[in-house]
């Protein structure tokens, strides 16, 4: 049996139940002994290329590898918790920093890390083959992680061996979603409620024909000249060599158990049939990952819905004022990536705005998307499946998630640059990304690449670099007001009735092993206009119209190809400013971060739109040619952007971090919660001092992130304010006092969500932490629903959440997604607290909202809902779940691996840290 990751470190998961009854252990045997696939072995050493890193390059991507598992490897995992090889080996380190980072040295990294150094040693190889019996590439893996180190002689084998490790890897996983991005999950997987809303969330902003998908690979080809050309070679031989795959797996019927689980083979005849992968499919697939992490903006029409809120309580002028406070576009004490002061406008408030369709009071409606509802797509888990769909498709508040940490070598023990950074990207089975390293002419490098889409590495290492990336959700989607004409469906172009175009998507599924879900069908419709689809319909002045939502990233999904391409190519990145030219040819909303031996370096990328003259951002304007972007083509959606300098970017600053946090002062932040206390903070706080002491190593700045991974930041950040209010005068009642006295020993133990030793499940200040998370919420509505009114404080709470803690549902992956404390009302409880309390601020909101800027008030408000909150019990507070007994304050905060197939996994403490991560230090360069 595979090694197993011990008790100890991972919660074991066992859903048997999920089987039918007559899978019973003796059936599940002779099933075995017919379906498991050989595993190839080898004694071949892969060659390593040139390595700068002098063996100080390291990462880590949980649960595994291995990504693949075959019908009898699904079956003994669902009756027994066995895993695949290389499935979950990288979790257990993984999850072991939480409670081991206190004690690290550099020594002890690569404990919790992979050694990511180019090659593997003679000793090491765990297998070696030649794809499809090629002689011009070889995939060699290691025995530590499984992860494939392809090299390749020529371009084509060494894409073609890309996409052959990708399939044995990740076939499953690409299939998936290629139809999530085609809108036809549920006709593939399965109709249960959560693939309906997958489908739903992704196509309603990118609803593409084959025609458009095709178009937009003709189109960036065409505009690269040789790399153009050469990116759509490496794509074609990536694809063969997918396909070389299927074809193998299955002629030997070693192909992923999941494809029998859901019916499209048969175990017992091997009839049935795993579609070939084609170009179109790419487009598809980046098209979901470019709207899950690399499209900032929207929320254009929920903006004008509270600013309209607040206008109709204060009055026009003292409502507007209100509603920026709250809005914080360019908060003068939000945490800044680029620091030194340097500014770079965009998206700024005008001085006199033009062209603003702000909608009539109570007429918007929000578009429909999903028709013709039959059996279970007409029930009530879909209906709320759809719902939340909507939201998080419509919404501003992007979960972009992502961090980086990166120190000038002025500043480290060795006099190198030091760099800790990744991706939070989810946490799935199996996960969206895999590892790999690819050498072969023109490319040189290793890391992570989303599954389907690595033909060359997204995130990692090359020669003598690092790169990484945050998202950014800078705005680059505008909604525009179409009047309508005739009907419902025409608007009015440039003056001319012009019709829309509608798209549609079928779908229908029925019950299978995977997934029990009864039958039903619905048909998924977006009405297309030339300003992008129609998200919602509202009157202005009486006049009919359909907001619609545009987004410069849209259909052209594959134009940030190029910038990958350069990435990888050891000829093209010599320095710093190599790095900062090709990611100007990433399309999608990134920050992005380099380190090699002497030099940092930071670009923000994206397409940003040049807006007319006039134009506020915030809010809907009319689809009239004054207010469009300029030199805009409806015909391909391009336009004049905003050129590289303009973009905040940086060489050798001291010291980036990033959290999703504002860019540089004047960048206008599309999301709202930009203010003085962000998750950004708790990285800013930590390496500021780690610079100021110098000596930094990469065990130094690991805790650093290990350390703010553990931090509740509405306690470490907000609570000793709170305190204050508090403390203002004795605490006399007895409830109030000894929460008082808890919470205030948590922040003295440093305010951190960490269990009391490794593996015992139980928080150390489990009551502190309590009270606190059921505070929160509680506390935000005492303080600002009086001064707000009722109304307006619904309006502002569907523009930014009050909370985001562990144990909430949020983000792409719901509840259990390691990610918190990127949306919530921590800037504005900051700032009202310390108004009330007399102590400056910059940026104030509008008004004292707290007992009305009374202290003694907002004391008595504050301790009466602490004795509330005080006096709930752990029951109440997490009530339980899918994962989760009620009343389990670690299993509520912990992660859980989202299976996007048929293997489980454990659940492990929480961490807020990158999925894939990278711990860096370079010792010299060419």
């Amino acid at each position: 049996m595979p090694r197993r990751t011990p008790r100890t470190t991972l919660d074991r998961l066992r859903t048997p139940r999920r089987l039918p009854k007559f899978l019973k252990t003796a059936s599940i045997c002779v099933l075995i002994a017919g379906l498991l696939s050989p595993v190839a072995a080898g004694t071949a050493e892969a060659a390593a290329s040139n390595d700068y890193c002098g063996g100080q390059c390291s990462d880590i991507l949980p649960p595994g590898e291995n990504g693949n598992a075959t019908l009898a490897q699904i079956l003994l995992n669902q009756a027994f918790g066995t895993q695949p090889s290389h499935a979950e080996d990288q979790l257990g380190p993984y999850a072991n920093l939480a409670t081991g980072y206190s004690t690290l040295t550099d020594a002890k990294i690569n404990n919790f890390f992979n050694d990511a150094s180019f090659g593997v040693p003679s000793d090491q190889v765990a297998s070696s083959e030649k794809p499809a019996g090629r002689s011009d590439v070889t995939i060699v893996r290691d025995k530590k992680s499984g992860v494939p180190h392809i090299t390749g002689t020529t371009r084509y084998g060494t894409e073609f061996g890309a996409g052959y490790a990708a399939a044995e890897d990740r076939l499953w996983l690409m299939d998936v979603f290629r139809h999530v991005g085609r809108g036809q999950l549920t006709s593939f997987a399965g109709g249960a409620a959560a693939n309906q809303g997958l489908e739903q969330e992704f196509w309603r902003n990118a609803p593409y024909t084959e025609a458009d998908l095709q178009a937009q690979i003709d189109r960036a080809v065409a505009g690269a000249g040789d790399r153009g050309k050469q990116a759509l070679d490496d794509v074609n031989a990536y694809l063969a060599g997918v396909n070389a795959y299927i074809d193998a797996s299955d002629s030997g019927r070693y192909f992923p158990g999941e494809y029998v689980l859901t019916g499209h083979k048969d175990a017992i005849t091997n009839a049935g049939t795993i579609e070939h992968f084609k170009v179109t499919d790419m487009v598809a697939l980046a098209s979901v990952i470019g709207a899950l992490f690399g499209s900032g903006g929207g929320g254009e029409v929920n903006n004008a819905i509270s600013l309209l809120a607040a206008q109709s309580k204060f009055g026009v002028e003292q409502g507007t004022a209100v509603w920026e406070s709250f809005r914080e576009r360019n908060d003068p004490e939000a945490v800044l990536t680029v620091h030194n002061g340097e500014s770079f406008p965009y998206a700024s408030k005008p001085d006199s705005p033009q062209g603003a369709a702000l909608p009539d009071a109570g007429s918007v409606t929000q578009e429909p998307l999903v028709y013709d509802r039959t059996g279970s797509a007409a029930g009530a888990s879909a209906a709320r499946a759809s719902k939340t769909a909507a939201t998080t498709a419509l919404t501003s508040a992007k979960r972009g998630m992502s961090n980086a940490l990166v120190v000038s070598g002025k500043y480290t023990a060795s006099g190198h640059p030091v760099a800790v950074f990744g991706p939070q990207t989810g946490y799935f089975a199996p996960q969206l990304l895999m590892l790999q390293e690819i050498q072969g002419p023109g490319i040189s490098a290793r890391g992570a690449s989303f599954a389907g889409l690595g033909m060359y590495v997204e995130l990692g290492r090359g020669q003598d670099y690092s790169w990484s990336a945050t998202t950014s959700g800078q705005d680059i989607i505008d909604t525009y007001a179409v009047e309508l004409c005739q009907d419902d469906h025409h608007y009015l172009y440039h003056g001319t009735c012009t019709a829309m175009d509608k798209i549609e998507q079928k779908n229908a599924w029925s019950p299978t092993v995977a997934d029990g879900t009864a039958a039903g069908s619905y048909t998924m419709r977006v009405w297309r206009t030339k300003y992008g689809p129609v998200e919602y319909r509202a009157t202005v002045g009486g006049k009919k119209v359909a907001y619609t939502t545009l987004r410069s990233s849209f259909q052209h999904e594959a134009d940030s190809i190029i910038g990958f391409q350069m990435l990888n190519d050891p000829g093209y990145i010599k320095g710093p400013q190599d790095f900062q030219s090709a990611v100007q040819h990433i399309n999608y909303t990134f920050n992005w971060f380099y380190a090699d031996s002497q030099h940092t370096a930071y670009y923000n990328s994206g397409d940003n739109p040049v807006r007319a003259s006039g134009v506020d951002a915030e809010f809907p304007v009319w689809a009239q040619t004054a207010y469009e972007w300029r030199n805009w083509d409806p015909a391909t959606n391009t336009a004049d952007y905003t050129p590289p300098s303009q973009h905040p970017n940086s060489i050798d600053q001291d010291y980036y971090i990033s959290w999703n946090n504002k860019q540089a002062k004047d960048y206008t932040a599309a999301p709202w919660g930009e203010g003085p206390v962000h998750r950004g903070n708790l990285l800013e706080d930590r390496v500021k001092k780690l610079v100021a002491a110098g000596g930094v190593t990469r065990a130094s700045l690991t805790k650093a992130m290990a350390d703010a991974a553990l931090a509740d930041l509405r306690a470490e950040d907000v609570l000793p304010k709170l305190l204050a209010v508090l403390n203002s005068s004795t605490v006399t009642d007895p409830a109030a006092a000894a929460a008082v006295s808890k919470l205030s020993a948590w922040v003295s133990a440093g305010a951190r969500r960490t269990e009391t030793s490794a593996g015992s499940k139980t928080y150390a200040d489990a009551d502190a932490i309590r009270i606190l998370d059921a505070w929160w919420p509680l506390l935000v509505k005492a303080e600002f629903e009086p001064g707000l009114g009722s109304d307006l404080y619904a309006a502002i709470t569907a523009n930014l959440p009050v909370d985001e803690s562990p144990s909430a549902a949020h983000g792409p992956t719901g509840s259990h997604a390691g990610s918190s404390f990127q949306y919530g009302w921590w800037s504005y409880v900051d700032k009202d607290i310390r108004a009330v309390l007399g102590r400056p601020v910059q940026g104030p909101l509008a008004q004292k909202y707290c007992g009305g800027g009374s202290l003694s008030a907002c004391r008595d408000a504050l301790i009466s809902t602490l004795k509330q909150a005080a006096g709930m019990t752990a029951s109440q507070v997490y009530p339980g779940d899918d994962q989760c007994s009620a009343g389990d304050q670690w299993c509520a905060d912990s992660i859980a691996q989202r299976a996007l197939g048929g293997v489980k996994h454990g659940r492990i403490s929480w961490q807020n840290r990158p999925t894939f991560q990278q711990v860096v230090e370079y010792t010299s360069h060419r």
